[in-house]
């Protein structure tokens, strides 16, 4: 797959993952990656920065817990979240629809 084609969901995926309920940064990874059967793998790299942008964006809060002895970042939706996320969804589903448009026809040509 071509990573350049991730690179633009990776905030609308991160956002569906945590609209499920509070969850941290290790755990959102191996939700994508069950989720897509293994198809995206969303590295630390790109992860991070993404949830960091979020947080900054107002459109995740985190908050801390404990968990097995320490420390640990939970992100949850902001109001504000919510609604991007769901101005993302109708984004992604006008894009595809519009790819399939074209896609569509093109396997109907004989």
């Amino acid at each position: 797959m071509d990573s350049r084609l991730l690179w633009g969901m990776v905030d609308t995926l991160i956002l569906e993952v945590i609209s499920g309920g509070p969850t941290y940064g290790y755990e959102i990874a191996q939700t994508v990656l069950g989720r897509s059967r293994g198809y995206f793998e969303i590295t630390e790299g790109s992860l991070y920065p993404a949830l960091h942008r979020l947080e900054r964006q107002k459109l995740l809060a985190a908050i801390w817990k404990e968990a097995d002895g320490r420390d640990r970042k939970y992100y949850k939706l902001t109001p504000a979240g919510k609604t991007a996320l769901a101005a993302k969804k109708r984004e992604w589903q006008e894009f595809t629809s519009g790819v399939q448009g074209i896609l569509g026809t093109a396997n109907c040509v004989g």
